[in-house]
């Protein structure tokens, strides 16, 4: 009785132990179980005293779905004390069960809240909503655009990372208020037909596309299938619409299909084949300045702000505030306001060290910039620039040629590149070294924290610090 009584009581506590670590790793997945499984079969072993980079949140779906688990460990439970150890040893597989037969449910709850929500839309007369979506730049582009048009309109704009449809759909019935004259809305995809199911939502009358890349080739397949579905957005713009698309993206620049149903200008750096650019772009010690030339004429600005994809982000969201109404001498003060977006190459001071923190950033051309940014900035005598990454994930069969390129950028840009976890170790390394780097300059560590305690003795004062992405080392 007391063996059992033990085995009872040891099922019990590592169940729980891991179902809220493998309950987290199933939300942070987007609640999908091909991705989970994905995830799952690359690295089956939890770990459970691991820090998390992206906090679990208890919502209502996660407790309706560990009520199921429950049960079911319950009903093992009355089986056997021994069938009981083997749901605790087995629980990612009890989640999964208790995931499916969640399904129904789920579906018809996202049903009721997705209709509750069309049904607010539709009684808000007048709201413009502007879809904003791209492989990268669409956050920073949604927080942008905040900040010009409302120098003239009362904004209302989807939350953090609130770009599915049931994120819109959240914040439509919670966050949506009768006095509210512009809609942002940030619109994130996996595969093909998830933009198209947020227009057929929302219905945006303005649409901005501000990259076409190789991200999340894992669930779309092909590049091509990435461009259709963000096109998705300029597609749903009805005649008297307007959108915006940036040229400088090789896989917009790429595109030979048809004409849209409405006006389509684009935007670029220095490209006199664009409806509007940016020029003479110059680093200042508090940011950066830059000309923003339109069929309205040249306007100069300053920001905070560092890099050109940032550029290219602010030019997407004054296009926009022109078409608006909202006009230069606002632009330009808002514009000016705007602060770094936390963890999208933001500049800060740690002591005698300056950091870019660009460790939400998942993209490689993103990354390029941050890299290009680094190289630019000035440093003392003695000092050292220092990139910490583990490279990139979810890019398919592109994911080891670009983090090659990673670490080959990384050579030509840092004095000391920092590898961290085993992911793409082998490929950022290969390409530093093709590039030339020396291999006492480059650090493999397995965690975020054995690289920063291996590279402090690096960091004199004056360094400048890159924190490129930080992705794989959540997930493994």
């Amino acid at each position: 009785m007391l063996k059992e009584i033990l085995i009872y009581s040891v099922s019990t506590v590592l169940f729980l132990l891991l179902v809220f670590y493998y309950m987290n790793m199933y939300q942070q997945n987007s609640y999908r179980m091909d991705r989970f499984w994905r995830w799952f079969r690359g690295d089956p072993m939890p770990h459970l005293f691991r820090k998390a980079k992206v906090k679990f949140v208890f919502t209502h779906r996660m407790r309706r779905l560990f009520c199921v688990e429950v049960i079911l460990f319950a009903l093992l439970c009355l089986l056997s004390p021994w069938a009981a150890l083997a749901g605790a040893v087995l629980c990612p597989f009890v989640m999964m069960v208790a995931a499916g037969l969640a399904s129904p449910m789920e579906k018809a709850v996202s049903r009721w809240y997705y209709n509750d929500a069309a049904k607010k839309l539709a009684e808000h007369k007048g709201l413009i909503v502007i879809g904003v979506t791209g492989s990268f730049g669409k956050t920073s582009t949604k927080n942008y655009l905040y900040r010009v048009l409302s120098e003239k309109y009362n904004v209302l704009t989807t939350p953090g990372n609130f770009n599915t449809t049931m994120g819109v759909v959240r914040t439509i019935r919670e966050r949506l208020e009768p006095y509210h004259q512009v809609f942002i809305v940030e619109m994130g995809a996996k595969q093909v037909g998830d933009i198209k199911q947020i227009c057929d939502l929302v219905h945006p009358s303005v649409g901005i596309v501000t990259a076409v890349g190789e991200m999340h080739l894992e669930t779309f397949g092909s590049l091509e299938n990435v461009r259709k579905t963000k096109f998705e957005l300029l597609d749903s713009l009805p005649t008297d619409g307007y959108g915006v698309m940036n040229a400088e993206s090789a896989g917009i620049a790429s595109y030979k299909g048809g004409a849209f149903n409405c006006r389509v200008d684009s935007y670029g750096i220095d490209a006199h084949r664009c409806d509007a650019r940016a020029a003479n772009i110059s680093y200042t010690a508090s940011g950066m300045e830059f000309d923003f030339i339109s069929a309205s004429g040249s306007e100069h600005y300053k920001t905070h702000l560092l890099g050109e994809n940032n550029v290219l982000n602010l030019c997407a969201a004054l296009m926009v505030g022109e078409y608006l109404g909202v006009d230069a001498r606002h632009r330009q003060q808002a514009v000016f306001k705007i602060q770094s977006v936390e963890h999208r190459l933001s500049l800060s001071r740690k002591g005698g060290l300056t950091i870019l923190d660009d460790a939400y950033n998942s993209n490689p051309e993103g990354a390029a910039m941050a890299l290009d940014v680094l190289g630019r900035m000035e440093i003392p005598e003695g000092a050292r620039r220092i990139v910490i990454t583990p490279g990139f994930v979810e890019m398919g069969s592109a994911q080891e040629r670009e983090c090659r390129k990673l670490g080959e950028r990384a050579a030509k840009c840092a004095d000391v590149l920092v590898i961290v976890n085993k992911v793409n170790r082998k490929a950022i390394l290969s390409g530093a070294l093709e590039a030339g780097m020396d291999e006492e300059r480059i650090i493999c560590a397995d965690t975020l924290a054995q690289g920063l305690a291996e590279v402090r003795p690096y960091m004199s004062e004056g360094s400048v610090v890159l924190y490129e992405n930080d992705l794989p080392d959540m997930f493994k």
